[in-house]
């Protein structure tokens, strides 16, 4: 895995990325994320909740991006590290640290 983002610059949301900048995620996205689940709680029907879902898509590819441009090499060697581990937290710790403090939670 050479970068979280294409050639044009556009994220590339792998599970090993989404799972990188998950806190990252829970933190920015959080509002479109609640009242995505409010909406899908109240409405069965999943037509209904599409915009909110868009939101939720629309708020994670700009934080991708954001994050991405921000701490590129950092991002990059996590998102590395947890795709050649399948996604495992504990075997990245060093590289995880090494992200947020590239790019700390807000």
């Amino acid at each position: 895995m050479a970068s979280a983002v294409d050639a044009v610059g556009e994220p590339i949301p792998t599970s090993a990325v989404l799972m990188s900048a998950s806190k990252h995620i829970a933190g920015r996205c959080r509002d479109q994320n609640i009242a995505f689940l409010k909406c899908k709680k109240d409405d069965p029907n999943p037509e209904k909740c599409l915009d909110k879902g868009n939101q939720v898509t629309r708020c994670v590819l700009s934080l991708l991006k954001d994050l991405h441009q921000k701490c590129t090499k950092e991002m990059d060697a996590y998102a590395g590290c947890m795709y050649q581990n399948t996604d495992e937290f504990e075997l990245c710790r060093k590289e995880q640290k090494d992200f947020e403090k590239a790019c700390p939670l807000n």
